[in-house]
């Protein structure tokens, strides 16, 4: 019988590493026939290290900062070929989509100082392949109302995408700690400090939040806001670095990215390396373990309330993780989490598949709830803020004036931090910013083969028709304590 059982696990264990050859084997294949590697892929710009990051002030930052840009216009954007150079290309000088002939190269770190005496600090955490462009509206908001307004780079980001293949997420939370000193620096002790992330950034946040509980020489936050957090991602992340295996060779150096696409948002990287996605995995597997350790401890009621923004549609992240991973073991802290529900009334439903239909009512445990649910959804025409609160078997509903653009079904994981108005994602672009491209303004309509990028990837919604709503819940309690 053992022997019985031992012959079938060695054929189950065969049959699974001849799927596993095979699978590399068509995917290095299918890599192998698409564009060749450029100097982004390849070149990777210095960055700090965590332990130099701990000892570092915001001035040495921003050196390094230097430093790695000096080294992408020196090896990339002065060494591509001829046939590199061309106006699709954000790392050509010549581009209209060039970080260096704006204003303000927004793939830098950032702070904006309010007038006046700092009411406090706010440290904003861009995306995985973004920078931070994606929370300068945010940013915004919070310098208008007095904060310190601290967007860090975080390494890796910003450069090349070739500067994500090393990068790994110890490096990004060190990061976080050198903008929180930063922001507790220039607001002052004993003012507040607020976390706000984006994507990635929310996992940061979310982690530097839960750090603080079991260091009590870190600056404890008062508030934590979260944009689409990657409190989970996909199974795949898990298993991305055996995709990349066949890259220890030289020749297959193009099994170490997932995706490879022209680089022509001067803001954000297209192509995806393997690595970043592993390095996903371990932070959200970090951050989950981290929960799970607290709560048994009985220790998340020192955690601050936590406000989330999150699509129930969003093809990067897990929205069922925010809920199941993260409000489920939340105490009664004031916490709330806001919801935005498919388009329901402009007649998509026929179209819409099984799964996204039913998202919502799967997602949502049953009242009463220990933290604050509002579910953005429209009604009859009209949309509505379905709000429970904590405790609360009942709801209220708050009409918005905001509505639903011509033709959108859904929002999307990177359309949240976004208004409409935004320069390069909004559906109409302030006319005043010019980033040599409007991405959000882009319509599909035409023949195949024609753009020169994917049609999924330009179909997806850039930005956020109801982000003055989403906006107005962030900044409310800041306007309230103006007030007293």
């Amino acid at each position: 019988m053992i022997r019985f059982t031992r012959r079938w696990l060695l054929r189950a264990v065969g049959a699974l590493a001849l799927l596993v050859a095979l699978g590399l084997g068509v995917r290095t294949w299918d890599l192998q026939r698409g564009p060749p590697l450029g100097p982004w892929h390849t070149v990777v710009p210095p960055e700090l290290p965590p332990e130099a990051l701990d000892r570092a002030d915001w001035t040495r930052w921003l050196a390094a900062e230097t430093e790695a840009m000096a080294t992408v216009r020196r090896e990339v954007t002065d060494a591509l070929e001829p046939q590199e150079q061309v106006a699709l290309n954000r790392y050509f000088a010549g581009s209209p989509m060039h970080p260096a002939r704006f204003a303000q190269d927004w793939n830098r770190s950032f702070i904006l100082m309010p007038q006046g005496t700092p009411r406090g600090g706010a440290v904003l955490l861009h995306g995985l392949t973004d920078t931070p462009y994606s929370v300068r509206h945010l940013a915004e908001a919070y310098r208008a109302r007095g904060f310190v307004a601290v967007a860090i780079r975080l390494p890796g980001h910003g450069t090349v995408p070739a500067g994500l293949t090393r990068a790994a997420w110890e490096d990004w939370m060190a990061a976080t700690r050198l903008a929180v000193r930063e922001a507790r620096a220039r607001a002052g002790e004993g003012r507040p400090l607020h976390l706000v992330g984006y994507s990635n950034g929310g996992a940061l946040a979310m982690k530097y939040a839960l750090d603080a509980i079991e260091d009590a020489a870190l600056p404890r936050a008062e508030r934590v806001v979260l944009v689409s957090p990657m409190i989970g991602v996909t199974a795949f992340a898990r298993f991305a670095g055996i995709a990349a295996l066949p890259a220890l060779l030289p020749r297959f150096a193009k099994t170490a990215w997932l995706d490879l696409q022209p680089e022509f948002n001067p803001f954000k990287y297209n192509s995806f390396p393997v690595n970043a996605a592993r390095q996903t995995h371990r932070l959200t597997a970090a951050l989950q373990a981290q929960i799970d350790r607290l709560a048994v401890a009985g220790r998340l009621g020192a955690l601050p309330p936590v406000l989330t923004f999150q699509s129930v549609a969003d093809a990067t992240v897990s929205t069922p993780a925010v809920l199941s991973a993260l409000y489920a073991r939340l105490p009664d802290n004031g916490s709330e989490v806001v919801l935005f529900d498919l388009n329901r009334g402009a007649g998509f439903g026929p179209l819409f598949n099984a799964g996204a239909y039913a998202a919502l009512e799967r997602l949502v445990p049953p009242a009463p709830r220990a933290y604050a649910l509002t579910v953005v959804s429209d009604a009859q025409g009209s949309v509505q803020a379905r709000r429970s609160a904590a405790g609360a078997l009942d709801e209220t509903v708050q009409p918005l004036d905001e509505t639903w653009p011509r033709g959108v079904f859904s929002l999307s994981h990177i359309a949240l931090p976004f208004p409409l108005n935004d320069g390069l994602y909004g559906l109409e672009p302030d006319p005043a910013e010019d980033f040599g491209v409007r991405l959000g303004e882009v319509a599909i309509r035409g023949e195949r083969g024609v753009l020169a990028i994917g049609l999924d990837a330009a179909a997806r919604l850039t930005s956020n028709p109801f982000f003055p709503f989403m906006l107005e819940r962030v900044v409310a309690p800041l306007d309230a304590a103006a007030l007293r």
